[in-house]
């Protein structure tokens, strides 16, 4: 139901207020602002549960197919959720599902609450296609046979999930999508095993893990019982065992996106460690003929595992993050980007090379994918010069989107820059050189392609600081050529000196 709250994104009431309209608006103005929101955000959960004890007019609940009960704890653990709001809320039918943490003076207790309601809600939402929250396994039994069309299952916690198999395959035919937040206990492998395999084989399409787990070897192999349907596997905070079992995950070769990230924090490389492991794996991601989107973040070697990715023939690559890698170490990696012409969005984050011998291997790589939309360059990208950074954009004619660092980089970059017809959003994180004249001739080049332009140039050097007045003059002229934005920040702070930059 989060979808159609007046407030999401964890109740903030910055959603949707533009940044002139928030200026703008007095601080009392802006507290009425607030107030009327989280009544209206309040309002439209206490209807839906009064429907579902059929006090109102209509049956609205019969119609909800998306039910984020997540969102309904954040609404009670809202700040302004208090005094008379709270009191709206908790009035009549209400009232005794107000229930605190610490007695009647403790907070209220988020959790009981979503769960308490989400039992009455449950008893009335036959659409529900989504269901999503802090679900406790109790809750969980019982309201599984009551939402027959359900397709993806959000608990939060993974214990959650148990005995709950039987259920979804005798009720839930069209189950297909599980995320869970974590699952950290001694038998979560075993227990998450057993899930896989008591629902129906063959139906489970997407799986995602957002954070600490103890899934392991257990739970991979029961992947298999779903490789033929299986197309969506992220595992994010992958501990070492599950590191070194990722070869288990042999059978499931109808992936189309893949994420992993490292949990460990033992910075194990799989390559050197445990070899063996390591050659299976990389045999089972190559055997991953339908594989379109691959992000690796701070796992050690990742390059290694991606590298005989990219030079698969049969494997045409759409997306591609790799974060916490060496770029000294990755010359082959750099090498083989450029057999992935089809890659429309890749984003790069390493160490630089200091010794400036990546850079250039890297940009050759960079300058053959030509489909490119949405290149980010963070840190290896950092010894960028002006020919580096044009040639890109002289062999990158789609991009939309690009983030990039440099080195002194100056105002002879524009031209090329000038070329990019698409071009919505440059963010410019490189050590420059700017000047007034140069920014605005660029922005007079702009045509309709570049529509809505945010032009963020994030470290001037203090030698080419901009003066407010050419800092609205750019402003000025960037909203009336292409309704765009243009922010500016200095590398460092004019008033300190650069040796005391450097000593903090």
């Amino acid at each position: 139901m989060h979808n159609v709250s007046p407030v999401t994104n964890r109740g903030s009431s910055d959603v949707d207020v533009p940044a002139q309209e928030r200026a703008a608006t007095t601080y009392k103005a802006r507290l009425r602002q607030e107030e009327a929101m989280i009544i209206r955000w309040a309002q439209l959960w206490r209807t839906i549960a009064l429907s579902a004890m059929e006090k109102t007019l209509f049956p609205y609940t019969r119609y909800i197919r998306a039910l984020n009960l997540e969102d309904l704890e954040e609404l009670l653990e809202d700040s302004k959720f208090k005094d008379k709001v709270s009191s709206m809320f908790f009035k009549g039918e209400l009232s005794k599902y107000k229930v605190h943490t610490n007695g009647a003076r403790g907070r209220l207790d988020a959790g009981s609450i979503a769960n308490a309601l989400g039992e009455i809600i449950t008893t009335s939402t036959p659409m529900v296609e989504e269901l999503s929250g802090k679900i406790t396994n109790d809750s969980l039994l019982r309201w599984i046979p009551r939402v027959p069309r359900l397709r993806l299952l959000s608990p939060w916690y993974g214990g959650s999930l148990v005995g709950t198999g039987p259920l979804l395959r005798q009720h839930c035919h069209a189950f297909k999508n599980l995320s869970l937040w974590g699952w950290n206990h001694d038998d979560a492998d075993q227990r998450f095993a057993d899930f896989l395999n008591e629902i129906n084989p063959q139906t489970l399409e997407s799986l995602e893990i957002f954070s600490h787990s103890s899934v392991g070897p257990e739970s991979f192999l029961a992947l298999s019982c779903h490789r033929e349907s299986l197309t969506e596997l992220k595992l994010n905070s992958v501990n070492d065992i599950a590191r070194k079992s990722l070869n288990m995950l042999a059978g499931c070769t109808n992936l189309t996106k893949l994420l992993l990230t490292d949990g460990s924090g033992r910075f194990i490389d799989l390559k050197n460690a445990h070899n063996d492991v390591f050659l299976e794996t990389v045999a089972w991601l190559r055997n991953c003929k339908k594989l379109r989107a691959i992000t690796i973040r701070d796992f050690p070697g990742g390059q290694d595992l991606i590298t005989p990715i990219l030079l698969e023939n049969d494997i045409r690559l759409t997306h591609l993050e790799l974060k916490g890698y060496v770029m000294a170490d990755a010359r082959d990696f750099h090498q083989a980007l450029s057999n992935q012409p089809s890659l429309l969005e890749l984003h790069l984050q390493g160490d630089s090379d200091e010794a400036g011998e990546g850079g250039p291997v890297l940009v050759e790589s960079l300058s053959q994918l030509v489909n490119l939309t949405d290149l980010r360059l963070q840190d290896v990208s950092d010894y960028f010069t002006d020919e580096m950074i044009g040639r890109l954009a002289r062999s990158l004619p789609k991009l939309e989107g690009w983030y990039t660092s440099g080195w002194g980089v100056t105002d002879a970059i524009w031209p090329d820059i000038a070329r990019l017809q698409s071009l919505r959003r440059l963010d410019m994180a490189a050590t420059s050189r700017f000047t007034a004249e140069g920014i605005l001739d660029f922005i007079l080049t702009l045509g309709p392609g570049n529509k809505g332009l945010v032009l963020a140039v994030m470290m001037g050097e203090v030698e080419y600081n901009l003066s407010d007045e050419e800092q609205t003059m750019i402003r000025d002229t960037i909203a009336a050529c292409v309704d765009g934005r243009f922010e500016f920040q200095l590398q460092r702070d004019p008033d300190v000196s650069e040796f005391e930059a450097d000593s903090d």
